[in-house]
């Protein structure tokens, strides 16, 4: 009868943990269609695309592959880089980032369709779509990195440098470094513009605002959305 007992507990337990463990990727494939969704809205804005995706658009203007295809390529890169970086403290699970990379690069192309028909015309409805984009962007970010599972390979290669920042330098904050990589992304698209075409193009204000902004987002949804909390719970 114990050991029946017994059983049965361990038996709850495991399908507990396998809730809790789909819950977990379920909420990060969330965040990462977030992502993509935020990332394509900022770019319709005609402003100048996404940091993150900034590299990516200007090939893609320059050259005959998509945005998602050119992000592919980079997150490929950003994937390479993250057990240089971490080495020991890298996990091996973390080589299912191509298989977020295919999702998140196809989902790209799939959300700029989407959005196909979002042609805004004066400067207040590219703000709008601009600003709404950063938000989403932001929140998907957060709701990304909080299960603590797998990650899009950007923001992958951003974690991998907090840990090696905050190892080194005893503390910073997640938003903060994507902030400074945002705007080292943004650099190398607008060198990629100018050699390019003579001049900025798919690069303007816009990038600059979500370089500046994104990331104080992500903090801001770290610290005062219920449903991280609760996310982070999960692990």
């Amino acid at each position: 009868m114990d050991n029946t007992t017994e059983g049965t507990k361990d038996a709850t337990a495991q399908k507990g943990r396998a809730r809790t463990m789909a819950l977990r990727y379920l909420w990060f494939i969330v965040g990462v269609l977030v992502n993509s969704f935020g990332i394509a809205l900022i770019t319709k804005a005609a402003l100048g695309t996404s940091p993150i995706s900034s590299v990516a658009y200007v090939l893609s203007l320059a050259l005959p592959l998509t945005i998602g295809q050119f992000t592919f390529i980079m997150n490929m890169v950003f994937i390479a880089l993250q057990p240089v970086l971490l080495r020991r403290e890298y996990r091996p699970i973390q080589v299912l980032q191509i298989a977020v990379n295919v999702v998140f690069s196809a989902f790209l192309d799939v959300s700029m369709g989407m959005l196909s028909w979002l042609d805004p015309t004066t400067l207040p409805a590219q703000l709008a779509a601009l600003l709404v984009g950063c938000a989403i962007l932001g929140v998907g970010v957060a709701v990304e990195v909080a299960p603590d599972v797998l990650m899009v390979p950007g923001e992958g290669l951003v974690r991998a440098i907090y840990i090696v920042v905050s190892r080194r330098f005893g503390s910073a904050r997640f938003g903060t470094i994507k902030n400074l990589f945002d705007i080292s992304l943004m650099l190398i698209a607008v060198v990629l513009s100018l050699a390019f075409f003579g001049y900025l193009n798919g690069i303007g204000v816009g990038t600059v605002i979500a370089a500046l902004l994104v990331g104080r987002i992500v903090n801001l949804t770290n610290d005062h959305l219920p449903l991280i909390p609760y996310i982070k719970k999960l692990r």
